[in-house]
């Protein structure tokens, strides 16, 4: 079992600024692995830090652990308006993953927020508790991915019919959502090229979670696609950032090209996911069985 003191020498590592990013994320992921109070507690401390990509981890980590004690804290950094946008809407993701709908009315309120990334993920969490309502008691099929995503997947098959519903923007944004996680589902060269199409598509938003299912699907199809994206200086930091972590995911020689030639980019959240990423890469070329995993021994036994 793990002790107080292995949890307590984790979160150490995760607040201290001193260490470098990728031990943090390390610590990050195993405590999210370990999960329970503590785990959450420290967390929750690192919000103070000056990196936006570091707390934008810590929400979605708080999100995918789907622990309703998370909640006071993720509620804190959504209303905090001095708070990174990227930070803050993941924040709204997260309470949305969690999916107690007593956070309905906090998430319809800050659908309306006026920076568009938080009204957007804003809305698409109010999207998934309210689906999640309709569907209750039913059993939530399972896909080959462990992620909690902001929208459950299409129940359409066909990857012609699902690029046509991800490309419409006309379409609501929680739909074209439910088609995108459909497509990486489906997987396979089609579904990644169909999905590399979004990264040109009007919503920021849209075009990161793009980025991070292109990661998630680690098909090198897309790899041209996200060092485009990656390149583009004029882009969404956010964007950007997710483009680099998909580019460490898929780990192939063109990643490798791509994410050396930003690890120096002025724009501090792309220089620190591309530092990211590239440890990313080391563990995907690697002997290590998962990134982050490199406290396997400490994750508890299943209850």
């Amino acid at each position: 079992m793990v002790t107080e003191q292995e949890v307590e020498g984790l979160g150490q590592r995760l607040v201290d600024p001193q260490k470098p990013l990728q031990a943090r994320f390390r610590a990050l992921f195993t405590l999210r692995g370990l999960g329970g109070p503590a785990a959450i507690s420290w967390i929750s401390r690192a919000f103070s830090d000056d990196s936006a990509l570091l707390k934008h981890e810590l929400a979605y980590c708080l999100g995918q652990m789907q622990d309703s004690r998370a909640i006071p804290v993720l509620v804190d950094v959504l209303r905090d308006t001095r708070q990174e946008p990227m930070v803050r809407h993941e924040a709204g993701e997260a309470l949305g993953a969690i999916g107690n709908p007593e956070v309905l009315e906090i998430l319809k309120q800050y659908s309306t927020d006026p920076v568009i990334e938080v009204a957007e993920t804003c809305q698409l969490a109010v999207r998934r508790l309210e689906w999640l309502q309709r569907h209750s008691g039913e059993p939530v099929a399972q896909g080959p991915y462990l992620s909690v995503d902001p929208a459950p997947s299409a129940e359409e098959r066909d990857v012609g019919r699902l690029r046509v519903a991800l490309l419409d923007e006309a379409r609501p944004l929680f739909d074209r959502y439910r088609a995108m996680f459909a497509l990486r589902d489906a997987g396979g060269e089609e579904a990644a090229l169909a999905l590399a199409e979004g990264l040109r598509c009007g919503s920021a938003l849209f075009r990161h979670e793009i980025g991070y299912v292109l990661g998630q699907l680690q098909h090198e199809a897309a790899v041209p696609q996200l060092a485009a994206a990656l390149a583009r200086p004029t882009e969404n930091p956010m964007v950007r950032h997710e483009c680099a972590e998909a580019l460490g995911a898929i780990a192939r020689p063109a990643c490798l090209a791509a994410l050396r030639a930003h690890a120096a980019d002025p724009e501090r959240v792309v220089r620190e996911s591309c530092e990211v990423a590239l440890d990313m890469y080391e563990y995907e070329t690697g002997p290590a069985f998962q990134y982050a995993d490199g406290l396997e021994h400490l994750r508890p036994p299943p209850s």
